[in-house]
């Protein structure tokens, strides 16, 4: 961070392009969300309802990004930033841990439950809309993190990416069950992410480096 007043007016312009992204992020998710959980409830699909729930987590998750884009805008000094950089990493950790809880819970109990995924035409259209949003953003925020030098952003970024790979097992789910019948499809693939997310939220928890898209 000792480069923050030699090159003040780039990153000033870095930060400005942070923020928009996670503005983007919180606000398209917060729609994603209430529209994927209408269309859970009306269709009765266990997995669409997950989705929805982790657009929810994955707006918290920017509006943490904003916090910490914003205090570095408010105060300037590496100093400050230091102190809130690693406060705003383990928050974004803290959000991936508990994704991964809530999908290991969800996918457990369609298992148990036997719950069968229907199929919806609100659902799947939402999904299919968020797989080319999430996959760029999660490749707009990875460099500007890079460029920020921001681990936390780059763990959000992560979160991003995760939430890609989720519209992507929604639709995967949906699809070997209403093809194949294999309604067990969907929780199996959302297990399968778990291990991905703890991974990634013990290196954000860690200060580690997030790993590549």
């Amino acid at each position: 961070m000792s480069d923050l007043v030699a090159t003040r007016p780039a990153r000033a312009e870095l930060l400005g392009h942070g923020l928009r992204l996670e503005y983007l992020t919180v606000g398209w998710n917060l729609v994603e969300g209430i529209v994927s959980v209408l269309a859970a409830l009306a269709a009765g699909s266990v997995a669409l309802l997950g989705f929805g729930i982790d657009s929810f987590v994955e707006s918290a998750s920017g509006s943490i990004l904003i916090w910490r884009l914003l205090a570095e805008r408010r105060h300037g000094d590496a100093e400050a930033i230091e102190a809130i950089e690693p406060r705003a990493q383990r928050l974004v950790a803290l959000s991936l841990f508990g994704l991964a809880l809530y999908i290991v819970v969800d996918a457990l109990r369609t298992l148990l439950n036997q719950d069968t995924p229907s199929p919806s035409a609100v659902g799947i259209a939402v999904t299919m809309i968020s797989l080319g949003v999430m996959f760029w953003l999660a490749r707009a925020k990875r460099r500007t993190a890079i460029a920020l030098s921001s681990k936390a952003m780059e763990a959000d970024a992560f979160q991003t990416t995760a939430c890609w790979w989720l519209s992507l097992i929604v639709l995967a789910g949906i699809g070997l069950n209403a093809l194949t019948g294999w309604w067990w499809a969907d929780p199996v693939a959302a297990l399968a992410m778990t291990w991905f997310l703890v991974k990634e939220g013990r290196e954000a928890w860690r200060g580690d480096d997030c790993g590549d898209e």
